[in-house]
């Protein structure tokens, strides 16, 4: 069962405006990685569902957060059915990230009160999943798509949409520079800032540093500029 409120986590995803993305089939490993982007300042981390038994890694990391970060926002993303965003939610996660829209997964994520944030590509996905109910459109792949430009262009018949996109969204200055200016709500990034040789070296101090410097980006990039909560 989802620890926060529908409304804390999409305001806590707005106002945070970094989603980091990640999976290990370590739990010890997930757990390091969830400290460690903790102590950079972010309280959110989608934990995707890509490898064997992965339900069961995300049940141990979900009870570890429950019992040591309890301020950390657990998700799970990868979900393109009903049954399997089912078994997360019943682990714990407290929003559902999908690489397509399936309004089946929206229904049940609105039944629960669970935020539920599809991969769209197009105004009329876009469209279809606000009328399901969906606040925080995933824009993926965000560079495939048409990038920044895309964005922009959605944008202006319809500024009401919030967009988080996902994939080819670097951690660099430049690279957010890019898609906040072109008004996104927030970013998802995977291994551009969780990076292979962090999790090699085991180097967490660096995530930690790496996980600052990109929300100190954020923050610079988006002063001034009115945010608007869900």
């Amino acid at each position: 069962m989802a620890r926060f409120t529908r409304l804390d986590v999409l305001n806590t995803i707005v106002n945070t405006g970094l989603v980091p993305v990640f999976y290990s089939p370590d739990a010890e490993v997930s757990r390091q990685v969830a400290r460690a982007i903790q102590a950079g300042g972010c309280n959110l981390l989608e934990f995707t569902n890509r490898g064997d038994f992965a339900p069961e890694v995300f049940r141990e990391l979900a009870q570890y957060c429950a019992a040591e970060l309890p301020d950390m926002i657990l998700g799970v993303g990868s979900i393109v059915d009903a049954p399997t965003a089912a078994l997360y939610i019943a682990y714990g996660a407290n929003f559902v990230v999908g690489p397509l829209l399936n309004p089946e997964v929206a229904r049940l994520c609105n039944r629960r009160k669970i935020p539920y944030s599809p991969g769209c590509g197009s105004a009329s996905e876009i469209s279809e999943a606000e009328e399901l109910g969906v606040e925080i459109v995933k824009v993926f792949p965000g560079d495939s798509v048409g990038g920044p430009a895309f964005v922009k262009s959605i944008l202006g018949p319809c500024p009401w949409t919030r967009m988080m996109p996902t994939g080819g969204v670097e951690a660099t200055r430049e690279s957010l520079s890019a898609w906040f200016k072109a008004g996104v709500s927030a970013v998802g990034i995977g291994s551009n800032l969780i990076r292979k040789e962090y999790l090699a070296q085991q180097d967490y101090a660096a995530l930690t540093a790496h996980t600052r410097q990109v929300l100190d980006w954020i923050h610079e990039l988006r002063a001034g500029a009115r945010i608007r909560s869900v």
